[in-house]
């Protein structure tokens, strides 16, 4: 049987991107965070990071590891600490930043069976493109990524945000697929300018082996929202890099197609971010595990997975 810290210290690096972060995180060392993580991986029989001096990169087998422990693990230690909060039942307003076309897509459709399980709490859900600050700006959670950790403030992973290549069935037609990211270089791109730092986003995509290969898209259309991108996308404009929430609908419908499959970019984590489990109320406890059982359910995890083709 795993013990905590060694669980904690693995979810911690993969958040992170290295055992220094984590760390700071755990208030460990990171000589024995990464001591937690390798005996992890001895135990388990499997290198779960590619490890090289500027970030820790998760394996293919840390990634599925990462989807099946991250939710549980928050159980884990809820339990073992003791239930926080008022201990009264679910009440008053709940306050919570959302990604829109995650929130609209993902979480919205689960308020309907959330108010007829607590009908005592008052939703306000604020739908915008940007990390802020929960405890300065009076959120009792939000749920994204990119947001930096402040004191008091603790994180759960609901999923992975991976970056894939799309475009639409008519835009390809007649050209040939690229066989790898540096292929993607001869399409129309289709690319978004970061309203807070004012530049447009590239990436660096990599394959399930750990080989990354960056990717140089032509600035054909820039936008400055990924649900643009992705209508851009459908209008059949070119290519565009996007987080798979935002593309999945129109995966499944077939409306926009895959490139290079086998290739994704890694934005981080799509997390659940609230204060401190201690006194943590309960309004805002049933919602961050109402969300995380939501995605258990659904596979979400899985299904925003890039890395699994």
């Amino acid at each position: 049987m795993e013990t905590l810290a060694n669980l904690e210290s693995f979810v911690r690096s993969a958040e992170s991107g290295s055992f220094s972060g984590a760390a700071r995180r755990l208030a460990l060392t990171p000589a024995a965070v990464s001591r937690n993580v390798a005996m992890l991986e001895r135990n388990l029989g499997v290198r779960l990071f590619q490890r090289s001096t500027r970030r820790l990169t998760l394996t293919e087998a840390g990634e599925r590891f990462l989807l099946g422990v991250c939710g549980h693990l928050e159980g884990l230690q809820a339990a073992i600490s003791g239930m926080a909060g008022d201990g009264g039942e679910p009440a008053g307003l709940l306050k919570v930043s959302m990604s829109p076309t995650l929130g609209l897509g993902y979480i919205l459709p689960l308020l309907p069976g959330f108010l007829a399980r607590y009908p005592g709490i008052r939703p306000e859900w604020h739908f915008e493109n940007r990390p802020v600050d929960l405890i300065a700006e009076g959120y009792d959670a939000a749920v994204g990524g990119g947001f930096e950790l402040a004191p008091g403030v603790v994180s759960r992973v609901l999923a992975p945000a991976h970056i894939v290549a799309v475009a639409s069935p008519a835009y390809l037609e007649g050209r040939v697929k690229p066989l790898d990211p540096a292929g993607l270089a001869g399409f129309d791109g289709i690319l978004m300018r970061s309203a807070r730092t004012g530049r447009v986003r590239h990436w660096t995509m990599r394959d399930a082996m750990g080989a990354e290969m960056p990717v140089t898209l032509a600035e054909t259309v820039v936008v400055n929202d990924p649900a643009a991108m992705c209508r851009a996308a459908l209008l059949g404009l070119g290519v565009a890099l996007v987080a798979v929430p935002d593309a999945l609908p129109h995966l499944e419908s077939g409306d926009l197609v895959r490139l290079v499959p086998h290739w994704y970019a890694d934005a981080g984590p799509i997390s659940l971010y609230y204060a401190s489990r201690t006194l943590l109320p309960a309004k805002t406890r049933v919602f961050v595990d109402f969300v995380a059982e939501a995605f258990r359910r659904e596979r979400l995890a899985e299904r925003f997975a890039g890395s699994l083709g």
